[in-house]
């Protein structure tokens, strides 16, 4: 008798986004989740990147080959909603995903913009201040362009298929959340979902020391810290330190706030339908934090 060929998985549901929005986090929350199998890698890129997408889908059906029968899976990649660069990723969804289930998590515009300068300036991609940054590197502005992001999914899969999460909302109540969450990918029992309080979130510090060659080998490996420590006087460390840290927290200036206010805003008026919501960069905060998921999944 031959051997039962084990159907292809498929993800249940999938985090896109937003880039420095706390992604990692969720994403690490719900994979300590009953019931809940997340990807490894977090971010797979699969259906943006197209280098991993000639992987295949074998390739990224086994990426939840361990997970239980039961089990809903997940993954958690910001690349698909990093338009203008990766046009091609709701296609490749639609072809491959029946009845997707996504769930977009948004920040302050302008907060995820600093963010994202600050993780490009440690990672040596950027190189000036975060003025001139926002001049020459455009999608500082597009990713946090969120009505421009998310419209296509909404125009391929239907509001439905998206649920909203605030980053605010998401901060100042994590627990609940989290349940709101489990619910909306259909876990049976998503009330027993438990945010877990020891899980660090991203260090935003080690965001502002930029890396270099060999980074990892120089600062990370154990023996070259010994090392570094027993051979190297502290006072030198520190100096070397300070040279390859941002010292503060990169300032917008007031015209350069005004100009990308205003584009936000503007863009904001993609979501007024989807969120039934007027949103602006002035109140992105406070409704943040007030916005209840129900509203969205009880509107079917």
């Amino acid at each position: 008798m031959e051997a039962l060929t084990k159907p292809m998985r498929k993800p249940d549901f999938i985090i896109i986004g937003a880039m420095k929005s706390a992604t990692s986090t969720l994403h690490n929350q719900l994979s300590a989740q009953p019931g809940v199998f997340m990807s490894t890698p977090k971010e797979p890129n699969f259906f943006s990147d197209d280098a991993v997408y000639k992987k295949g889908l074998d390739w990224y059906s086994a990426l939840f080959a361990e997970a239980a029968d039961t089990d809903l899976c997940g993954e958690s990649s910001t690349h698909y909603t990093k338009l203008p660069d990766y046009p091609k990723t709701v296609e490749r969804l639609k072809q491959y995903i029946e009845n997707p289930k996504f769930i977009y998590v948004m920040r302050h515009p302008v907060d995820r913009l600093v963010s994202h300068y600050m993780h490009q300036w440690s990672e040596g991609v950027i190189n000036c201040d975060i003025n001139q940054a926002i001049d020459r590197y455009p999608e500082l502005i597009a990713y946090s362009c969120y009505g421009m992001q998310i419209k296509p999914y909404i125009e391929a899969f239907g509001r439905d298929a998206i649920l909203p999460v605030f980053f605010d909302g998401l901060k100042a109540a994590p627990q609940t959340t989290l349940v709101s969450i489990g619910a909306f990918i259909g876990v049976p029992r998503a009330s027993a979902f438990q945010w877990n309080d020891n899980e660090a979130p991203d260090n935003v510090s080690k965001q502002r020391i930029r890396r270099f060659y060999g980074y990892d080998l120089l600062i990370n490996s154990a023996p070259m810290t010994w090392l570094r420590r027993t051979l190297i006087p502290k006072t030198m460390r520190e100096r070397v330190k300070g040279r390859l840290t941002m010292a503060q927290r990169p300032e917008i200036s007031p015209s350069q706030r005004a100009r990308i206010v205003e584009i936000f805003d503007r863009d904001f008026l993609l979501l007024r339908d989807w969120l039934n919501l007027e949103l602006t960069c002035e109140n992105f905060n406070q409704i943040g934090v007030a916005f209840d998921q129900n509203q969205i999944m009880g509107r079917k």
